[in-house]
């Protein structure tokens, strides 16, 4: 009787020790990022690369990291598309895009400030990813653009919503016309 005793609690231990691995799958869909194309203001179905753009976000000195480089070169994108977070705890985002970035001649440097207006929604992955957060643009007010300093004209001559949901980074979300 002892032995069954002994043996019932062996496998009672040993059974509740097993645990499914809670590893978060790389393919697993995350909290999406903002995708921003830029186009060409003269011809609106041509996309255009920026020069040295850096995106510096409200109360950041660094900037979005775009590529793995040196020091300030990691800061700087020249393509057509990027990628930017949301905030994942607050309901507006503001971001500097300062275009010629790092351009010895300081007047051909321009920034224009956007600020996102959206609503979020925590949706739950699995437990081993957690949650995600959805983002929905405010319908009268997405986004409020400015240059720096405000005296100076925009470089972004036209800015388009494409998809007021962002629930994926398989699509364009803002259209930027410079």
């Amino acid at each position: 009787m002892k032995k069954i005793i002994t043996l019932l609690i062996i496998l009672i231990f040993t059974s509740s020790s097993c645990e499914k691995d809670d590893i978060c799958d790389a393919n697993t869909s995350t909290t999406p990022r903002l995708v921003i194309d830029f186009y060409n203001s003269t011809n609106p179905t041509v996309k255009k690369n920026v020069t040295n753009l850096k995106v510096i976000g409200e109360g950041m000195t660094d900037g979005i990291i775009f590529n793995s480089g040196s020091e300030e070169s990691k800061y700087l994108t020249s393509g057509n598309t990027i990628s930017i977070p949301l905030r994942t705890d607050a309901d507006s985002v503001k971001y500097s895009f300062i275009l010629n970035s790092g351009n010895p001649n300081p007047t051909l440097i321009d920034t224009d400030e956007l600020t996102f207006n959206y609503t979020r929604n925590d949706v739950y992955v699995s437990r081993a990813c957690g949650f995600k957060t959805l983002f929905t643009f405010e319908s009268t007010n997405s986004f409020v653009h400015t240059a720096f300093p405000v005296t100076k004209e925009k470089w972004m001559k036209d800015i388009s919503i494409q998809k007021n949901n962002i629930d994926n980074e398989n699509e364009t979300h803002i259209k930027i016309y410079f």
